[in-house]
């Protein structure tokens, strides 16, 4: 190299020495893409996976009116009278718009009668205008039992309120675990990274269970019951690995998936998420778990009505993953189904 080159390599050296925290680093993209920007569904839309405690009514209507956003399912994270305050809320409100699922309310679990108290409950909460109950992540991972041993998913001492959910025509949501990154150590390799950093205690990398052993403590739940209609929130937990889903599918017929919060998984395997969705348009209902907001709704439209390339998803956790995802442009029958049919199914014994 001559003197002018070696000065250059020196220079650009120096300047790539200087360090950057990687919350300060927020490239842009130079491609240089279509954008379609839906500002409508092709459908009108079910939300079957919210959370809406602390939203008002109107607020709601206001959101959904402009997105074309025909129904809302709230996810309550109240129990006992504060649950059942919630529903007759929103069924005041307006009962043609909104709905709302129970939480499962583990208080008392010590007692040998849990299992009937629950039973009572579940029936009390479709006199309040339930249409589901969701047994939530804490079931396997921290509740614990009168002698301190972790209480599991498939404990046979659970199986009346199956039997009961099924009897109600009550379909049971279950969220079992969380993404695959939060099962892994918080280190440099760990894809979410960022979030997991910023929220040490979401991590279960220390867990004395497997994410693997949860989810078949759950899948064992899914068999036993039949007659039970079960519904896997976030796919199930397992949008990392189409194939695994595809055969939990096959093996339960019981079983519907919502896909809230898993644009960021869906939307980088574009091809793999398309040909899923046509195979089991049947088996897939719409949700967002992410408080209703119109550019929220609109993000979720583009991803499921275009073809567009690498654009931000719709998140409720910042630094989430350093990536994008891409549209998987539906066909109208699968869209028709998505957004609408296959929730309208769930939620026909209470309609």
């Amino acid at each position: 190299m001559n003197e002018s080159t070696d000065k250059f390599v020196d220079m650009v050296s120096a300047k790539a020495a200087v360090a950057l925290p990687l919350s300060s680093f927020q490239p842009r993209s130079s491609l240089k893409t279509k954008e379609h920007l839906e500002e409508r569904p092709r459908f009108p839309v079910i939300d079957y996976h919210n959370h809406l405690d602390s939203v008002a009514a109107s607020d709601l209507l206001r959101i959904m009116d402009i997105c074309e956003v025909e129904f809302l399912v709230n996810i309550t994270m109240q129990t006992g009278d504060a649950a059942l305050a919630q529903m007759d809320r929103l069924r005041a409100a307006d009962r043609r718009r909104f709905a709302t699922i129970g939480w499962m309310d583990w208080t008392g679990v010590e007692r040998k009668d849990f299992a009937a108290l629950t039973c009572d409950r579940l029936e009390r909460m479709v006199e309040h205008g339930a249409v589901g109950i969701k047994f939530w992540k804490d079931l396997g991972l921290v509740l614990k039992d009168a002698q301190g041993a972790l209480l599991r998913i498939d404990d046979q001492r659970f199986a009346p309120i199956f039997a009961k959910a099924a009897e109600l025509r009550l379909p049971v949501m279950f969220h079992t675990a969380d993404p695959d990154a939060f099962f892994d150590p918080i280190t440099a390799e760990n894809e979410r990274y960022e979030e997991l950093a910023a929220h040490p205690d979401w991590g279960f990398s220390d867990s004395p269970v497997t994410k693997q052993d949860l989810l078949q403590q759950r899948n064992r739940v899914i068999a036993r019951h039949p007659e039970t209609q079960f519904v896997g929130a976030h796919l199930a937990e397992s949008g990392e690995d189409l194939g695994a889903l595809s055969e939990l599918l096959e093996t339960h017929a019981n079983l519907q998936i919502d896909i809230s919060a898993r644009t960021p998984e869906l939307g980088r395997q574009p091809y793999s998420a398309r040909a899923f969705f046509l195979k089991y348009a049947d088996r897939i209902v719409f949700g967002t778990d992410l408080l209703p907001d119109v550019a929220m709704y609109r993000g979720y439209y583009r991803f499921l009505q275009t073809a567009d390339e690498y654009f931000s998803y719709p998140t409720h956790a910042s630094g989430q993953g350093r990536w994008n995802i891409y549209g998987i442009f539906l066909p109208d029958d699968v869209l028709r189904k998505v957004y609408r049919e296959n929730a309208l199914k769930l939620l026909a014994p209470f309609r």
